[in-house]
């Protein structure tokens, strides 16, 4: 009824013209008192032709609707001059879209090369400054060391999110002991632990993985660092409740019940990223991203002033080893 719709819009002044030229026929006809028998003939067998041809035309406007709408590599070929128009615009308006798209990724690609490049060269004073402070066992020694590896984690946070779309994405798919990628992750934030006083509860999971270990690194990294983050006091644990499901649980500030549903949102920081102005709300993002590309499913449950529980199911999908 929609296809007959349309078409009726279609062919509406050409229905029009046909139906007021059968009434100035048949009007012309009764002014003269002619027979009806001899106005009423001629005038079924217009309203026959007409029919007819309507019925014609609207199978093979169906028919050109349907080629039009499954075309895959080509557009069909024109029927008149003002379809020819029409193909000329999409050409047109087509290679203006493949040169901007061009023009895009070479711009997307120069800046990534600009900010690898940038990353790797201010990881070298990191570096160096690491090396520095790794000779001083002081508090103030302590605590340069965690604002140090916050900035290292910013830098990393930077690469990921311009390679993440990158067709260049270096994912690396093989199986991994879950325990040696958790344990670096770990380690790399013990000073703050010890500066925060706060107790960590890891077991080894004991758990074979085909994942990515780098980009899982960064998602097990980024939790880490959230909960040490927004825990002043008690615990954060790591552990696995069955197999296949990772949870990292601290008993920090928790998130409200009504930012919880938008945490993994670009640029989202919520009330608590309000009140830590250093939030920048694409770190959890970040980490959803990933773990759909890698076909894990990451989620979250919380309690303000309880704490956050965040759930890594690493069942979600079988990845095939490279």
């Amino acid at each position: 009824m929609k296809l007959f719709g349309s078409y009726l819009k279609y062919r509406a002044k050409i229905i029009i013209i046909f139906f007021v030229i059968v009434a100035v026929f048949v009007t012309t006809d009764l002014l003269f008192d002619i027979p009806r028998i001899a106005v009423l003939y001629p005038l079924i067998l217009a309203l026959a032709i007409g029919v007819t041809a309507c019925g014609i035309d609207f199978v093979l406007f169906i028919k050109r609707h349907n080629n039009l709408k499954d075309y895959r590599d080509e557009i069909p070929e024109p029927k008149n001059l003002i379809e020819e128009d029409y193909q000329f615009i999409i050409n047109k308006l087509n290679e203006e879209s493949v040169l901007n798209q061009q023009k895009a990724s070479g711009n997307y690609n120069a800046m990534v090369e600009y900010y690898t490049v940038w990353a790797h060269q201010i990881k070298t004073p990191i570096a160096a400054m690491r090396l520095n402070l790794q000779s001083e066992d002081t508090e103030s020694a302590r605590k340069l060391m965690g604002d140090l590896n916050r900035i290292e984690a910013y830098v990393e946070m930077v690469l990921t999110f311009l390679r993440l779309d990158s067709n260049s994405t270096d994912y690396l798919i093989k199986e991994y002991d879950l325990d040696g990628i958790i344990r670096p992750a770990v380690r790399k934030f013990s000073r703050e632990f010890i500066i925060k006083k706060l107790k960590l509860q890891y077991e080894p999971v004991d758990y074979k993985i085909i994942t990515d270990s780098k980009w899982l690194s960064f998602i097990i990294e980024q939790i880490i660092s959230n909960a040490v983050k927004y825990t002043s006091e008690g615990s954060v644990s790591i552990y696995m409740p069955e197999p296949g499901i990772l949870c990292i649980e601290d008993t920090g500030i928790g998130i409200s019940e009504e930012d919880l549903p938008r945490i993994f949102e670009n640029g989202y920081t919520g009330f608590n990223g309000r009140e830590d102005k250093r939030a920048s709300g694409i770190g959890l993002y970040l980490c959803k991203r990933i773990a759909d590309n890698l076909g894990h499913r990451l989620s979250a449950e919380s309690v303000v002033g309880k704490g956050t529980k965040m759930i890594l199911d690493l069942r979600a999908k079988k990845l095939e080893v490279e």
